[in-house]
C-alpha cells in the first residue's frame, strides 16, 4: 500500500456512519427461531460493530447515527461509550424506536435473522444531523451501504461525504448489501445475501467514485459491479473508481486490489484466512473491517492490514 497521506492533527481516527441497533441472539443453539425461549442482548449494526471493534483495537473512533428515546437506545450509546467510542454525534430521536434484529444459531450453515427496522431511528438520520466540524475532526469516514438505500439517509450520507471531501477526510465504503433492507427480499428474509438488481447497482455505482477504500464480499462486489461474474463486476467497479478494493473471500482470506483487475483473482495477492472453528459467521465481516482499518489508518502495508483483518474476522 502506498502512502495514504492522512491529515494530521485530527482528534479522531474514524467516524462510522450507519446502522446502530440491538441484536437479540437466541440462547438455544440449534433451535429454530420458532422454538427459541430466550435471547441475549448485544450491540449491533455494521457501522456500530466497526466503531466498537476499532475502539477495542486502539483507534479513536466515533459513531454517527440515531437511536430512539428508549431503553435500547440508551443501552447502545452506553455500550459504545464504555468501549471508548465518541458518542457525541448519536442523536436521540423522540419519534422513533431503536432498531432490533432477532438472530438464531441453527447450525454452522444457517443463521436465521429477522430485521425490525421499519421507520427505525438510525434510518431517520438526516443531512442536518451532519456537522462539518465533526467530520473535519477525523482522519477517515466510514459509511455502510444501507445508508444509501432510502432518500433521507442517502442525503445524510452524501452530505457527510461532501464535508469529508472538503476537509481531506479519507472515505471508506463498506458495501454491506442486505437485499431485505433494499426491499428485494421478504420482510422476514434477512438471511438472503444476494439478489441481482440493476437499480441497486446503478444507485451504488453513483457513489463509488467518492471513496478511497471499498470493502465487500464477493456477492457485494457483484451488486456494485452488476451481473453474476465477479471479475467482470470488479472491472466495472474499477472503471468508476481508483479506490483500493478489498474483496473478502470467506475462509480463503481476502485480496487487495490497488490498480488493474487481474485476469484471475489468484493472479493477485491472496492473503490467507486463519483457520478457526466456526460457531457464528454473523458479524465476522465487521470484525474483519475493524482489523483492516486498524492497520490501514496507520499506513500499514496491504499484507499487514489483511493479516489483522483475517485474524479478527
Amino acid at each position: 500500500m502506498g502512502q495514504t497521506r492522512f491529515a494530521t492533527g485530527r482528534d479522531l481516527d474514524l467516524i462510522c456512519l450507519g446502522r446502530l441497533g440491538v441484536d437479540l441472539y437466541s440462547q438455544q443453539v440449534g433451535a429454530r427461531l420458532e422454538d427459541v425461549s430466550s435471547f441475549a442482548k448485544y450491540l449491533g449494526g455494521s457501522s456500530a460493530n466497526i466503531a466498537f471493534g476499532t475502539a477495542r483495537l486502539g483507534l479513536r473512533s466515533a459513531m454517527l447515527s440515531r437511536v430512539g428515546d428508549d431503553h435500547m437506545g440508551r443501552f447502545l450509546t452506553e455500550s459504545l461509550a464504555r468501549e471508548g467510542c465518541d458518542v457525541s454525534a448519536i442523536t436521540v430521536d423522540p419519534q422513533r424506536l431503536t432498531a432490533l434484529v432477532l438472530l438464531g444459531l441453527k447450525d454452522r450453515e444457517t443463521f436465521p435473522l429477522v430485521f425490525y427496522r421499519e421507520n427505525c431511528a438510525d434510518m431517520a438520520l438526516r443531512a442536518e444531523d451532519i456537522a462539518p466540524a465533526f467530520i473535519a475532526s477525523s482522519k477517515a469516514l466510514l459509511i455502510t451501504g444501507t445508508h444509501f438505500s432510502t432518500e433521507g439517509v442517502y442525503q445524510a450520507s452524501v452530505q457527510a461525504l461532501e464535508y469529508a471531501e472538503q476537509h481531506n477526510v479519507k472515505r471508506i465504503l463498506d458495501i454491506d448489501y442486505r437485499p431485505v433492507l433494499w426491499g428485494l427480499a421478504g420482510k422476514a428474509d434477512g438471511e438472503t445475501r444476494f439478489v441481482e438488481d440493476s437499480k441497486v447497482t446503478a444507485h451504488v455505482q453513483s457513489i463509488l467514485p467518492r471513496f478511497d477504500l471499498i470493502v465487500g464480499t464477493e456477492e457485494e462486489f457483484l451488486i456494485a459491479g452488476g451481473g453474476t461474474d465477479l471479475l467482470a463486476a470488479l472491472r466495472a467497479v474499477r472503471a468508476l473508481t481508483v479506490a483500493t478494493l478489498v474483496v473478502k473471500l470467506g475462509s480463503q482470506g481476502c485480496t487487495v486490489i490497488q490498480g488493474q483487475i487481474p485476469a484471475r483473482l489468484e493472479d493477485g495477492a491472496i492473503y490467507p484466512g486463519v483457520r478457526v472453528e466456526v460457531l457464528n459467521v454473523l458479524g465476522a465481516g465487521d470484525a474483519f473491517m475493524s482489523g483492516f482499518l486498524s492497520g490501514w489508518l496507520k499506513d500499514a502495508s496491504d499484507e499487514r492490514c489483511s493479516q489483522l483483518a483475517n485474524a479478527c474476522g
